[in-house]
């Protein structure tokens, strides 16, 4: 298939309609007040969501160079999810507006490069002052409020988030999964779980209940895969004797 191709005006105005088309379907949902996106699927029920970076990754548009631009924003809005986990709209609405300053910049005469090492040192300028404005959460009810903004106002959801927190810690791990019941709960699980069980049925140690149960077991972690039984006859060796 033949490739198409612009340049200098015309692909950079390409790609600007591109960006201002995603960012205007993102931007809707900025903010404890923003407003919920209709997304089509094309197997089940359209989708309802406030999430900025799951509205980006389904913008697809039917001019090539605009969907270029789009995909540049879209990338924007994936690594701040991947990276912070929130402010993906913000961060789409910034790429908007720094891509159309700059646009103007450049086509005014500006040095791209140039330009580039300002928006370097702006960054790092910007980053230091929001580090001083920053309010760390300390105690429950900020981490309450936090979590109520990002379920979209459900008070529920953002306190069972808040109780999470305390009973884990900080850097505890929280897990979401879909619930059998009609409520909304969280439960405590000390220690590490695994999601599956024996690999073989002889490894049962209790044929009643069927569970393999150890008492002062070895416990080998591995951060390679083990593909040769012999690489682990050592270490079989030692726990024999």
């Amino acid at each position: 298939m033949a490739k198409m191709i612009a340049f200098d005006q015309e692909a950079q105005e390409a790609m600007r309609r591109g960006v201002s088309k995603l960012a205007k379907a993102v931007r809707v949902t900025l903010g404890p007040k923003g407003r919920n996106v209709i997304l089509e699927k094309s197997f089940g029920s359209p989708t309802v969501t406030k999430d900025g970076v799951t509205v980006a990754r389904e913008v697809e548009l039917s001019d090539k160079f605009e969907d270029m631009g789009a995909r540049m924003v879209r990338e924007v809005a994936s690594k701040t999810s991947d990276v912070a986990g929130d402010g993906t709209t913000t961060a789409t609405i910034m790429a908007e507006a720094i891509y159309n300053e700059g646009l103007k910049s450049v086509v005014a005469g500006v040095s791209p490069l140039e330009m580039k090492r300002g928006m370097d040192r702006a960054v790092g300028d910007i980053t230091a002052k929001l580090r001083e404005m920053a309010i760390p959460c300390k105690d429950k009810k900020s981490i309450a409020q936090v979590g109520t903004v990002a379920a979209n106002g459900d008070n529920e959801i953002g306190q069972i988030l808040a109780d999470s927190m305390e009973a884990v810690g900080k850097d505890g791990v929280i897990t979401v999964e879909e619930g059998k019941s009609l409520q909304t709960d969280f439960e405590v699980v000390e220690g590490m779980q695994f999601d599956r069980g024996y690999l073989s049925p002889y490894f049962v140690t209790d044929p009643q209940s069927m569970e393999c149960t150890f008492e002062d077991a070895f416990v080998l972690v591995h951060e390679k895969k083990i593909s040769n039984i012999k690489d682990l006859v050592p270490v079989l060796e030692k726990v024999v004797q």
